[in-house]
C-alpha cells in the first residue's frame, strides 16, 4: 500500500496581505503496489509523448491547460483514490493559537487528512513531499505516529520524505490537491479539471464550515 501526501496553498494567516485563502492537504492512495508502478510508468511515458525532458515536473499550478488535461487523462485508468482536506483560513472561522504557528498548522493538517484513511491503512508506505529541515521532518513523523492509535506501526510500515520533482506519484498527489484547490476558489476551468478526476475522490472536506 502506497500513500502520497502533498499540499496546495500556504499556512500563512495573513489572508488580506497575500496568503492563500485556503490551505489544502491531500493524499493519493494506491492499495495495490503494482498498480502504483504501472501509473508511475505511464507518467514517465507521458513526458516522452509531450516531448518533455526526463526531469520535467508535472505541477498543476505551473503546467499549461494542455499538459493538465493530458496528465489527468493519462492517470484516469489506474486504481487509486484521493482524500482532501481544505482548511478555510478566514480569521472569522479558523481560531486557535496553534494555527498561528506554521509548523503546528501543517502538522495538524497532516493529522486531519491521515485520520480519514487511518482505518484503511495496512503496512503502508507514506511518502510526503519534502519540506523543512531534517528536524522538522522528524517532528512530523513523530507527530503523526503519536496522534494515532497504538497500532501505528502496523498502519505505517515506512515513512519517507521525498522531493516531488523526482517522484511521479507525488506529482499525482499534487494534481489531486491542485484541482481541488481550484475548485474551492472557483478559478477558471475548475469544473473541467474536477469532472475529469472526481471519480477518484474518496473524501473532500472543507473545514471549518
Amino acid at each position: 500500500m502506497l500513500v502520497f501526501l502533498d499540499e496546495s496553498g500556504d499556512t500563512g494567516r495573513r489572508v488580506s496581505s497575500g496568503s492563500s485563502k485556503f490551505f489544502l492537504i491531500g493524499l493519493a492512495v494506491f492499495d495495490d503496489d503494482n498498480e502504483a508502478l504501472l501509473c508511475d510508468q505511464r507518467i514517465s511515458l507521458l513526458r516522452k509523448e509531450l516531448n518533455r525532458s526526463n526531469d520535467f515536473e508535472f505541477h498543476f499550478s505551473d503546467n499549461s491547460d494542455n499538459v493538465r488535461k493530458a496528465f489527468i487523462s493519462a492517470v484516469q485508468p489506474y486504481n487509486f483514490y484521493y482524500v482532501i482536506v481544505a482548511i478555510n483560513k478566514d480569521p472569522r472561522k479558523l481560531t486557535g493559537d496553534g494555527f498561528n504557528s506554521k509548523s503546528s498548522f501543517y502538522k495538524y493538517a497532516c493529522f486531519m487528512v491521515m485520520n480519514k484513511v487511518w482505518p484503511r491503512l495496512s503496512r503502508a508506505h507514506l511518502i510526503i513531499d519534502k519540506s523543512g529541515n531534517s528536524t522538522f521532518q522528524g517532528e512530523l513523523r513523530r507527530y503523526i505516529r503519536n496522534k494515532m492509535d497504538d497500532q501505528s506501526h502496523d498502519k505505517i510500515k515506512k515513512f519517507k520524505m521525498q522531493d516531488s520533482a523526482s517522484n511521479n506519484l507525488l506529482q499525482l498527489a499534487d494534481y489531486c490537491v491542485g484541482v481541488c484547490n481550484r475548485k474551492v476558489q472557483k478559478k477558471k476551468n475548475w469544473q473541467l479539471y474536477y469532472n475529469m478526476i472526481s471519480a477518484k475522490e474518496m473524501d473532500f472536506q472543507i473545514w471549518p464550515k
